[in-house]
């Protein structure tokens, strides 16, 4: 689904406003993660994270803290908090570290303006939930190059050899 025509940049943070942050442009992907981790972290049936690059992400006030937390690939993820509230801003995981940040679409001042393009891991969403139609679902994963918009692709294909570098560097590729 694309996304819908908005003024960029949109603006976000934290509960205390400790932490202002600045979404440059639209992101590359939405997802709404129904699996168990996703929950147990969020406290909730489910995360909404909006993919972007991180350098798309600009930190407008106040300092950060990351907190490293296990994930279900057993590389972790750094979920970066802020440090009066606690609330949590964006994440980065072990496949693209620091490049990429998830930001969750709930912390935007305007979180109604980012809705999901897609719903992953449903196999484990709360029976409760009822996703709505026309939003492509699956069980767990997806091929990113049959859902993602053309644009979404080349900009990561541009990105591909700074996470292929990063990831030599923390050791999780061999070159």
């Amino acid at each position: 689904m694309p996304q819908p025509a908005l003024a960029y940049p949109l603006e976000g943070g934290c509960t205390c406003r400790h932490v202002r942050y600045r979404v440059l442009t639209p992101p590359l992907f939405v997802h709404c993660c129904h699996c168990r981790w996703c929950q147990r972290e969020s406290g909730a049936a489910f995360a909404l994270n909006a993919m972007i690059e991180a350098d798309r992400v600009a930190l407008m006030a106040g300092t950060t803290m990351a907190v490293h937390t296990p994930s279900d690939s057993g590389m972790g993820q750094s979920i970066v908090r802020c440090p009066h509230c606690h609330v949590a801003v964006w994440s980065h995981y072990a496949g693209a570290g620091p490049l990429m940040a998830f930001v969750r679409v709930g912390t935007l001042d305007m979180p109604d303006h980012l809705p999901p393009d897609i719903h992953i891991f449903t196999a484990s969403k709360q029976p409760w939930v009822v996703l709505p139609p026309g939003t492509p679902a699956v069980a767990e994963y997806y091929e990113r190059e049959a859902l993602w918009p053309q644009d979404s692709l080349a900009r990561r294909h541009v990105l591909l050899p700074r996470i292929q570098a990063y990831r030599v560097a923390a050791g999780l590729d061999t070159a």
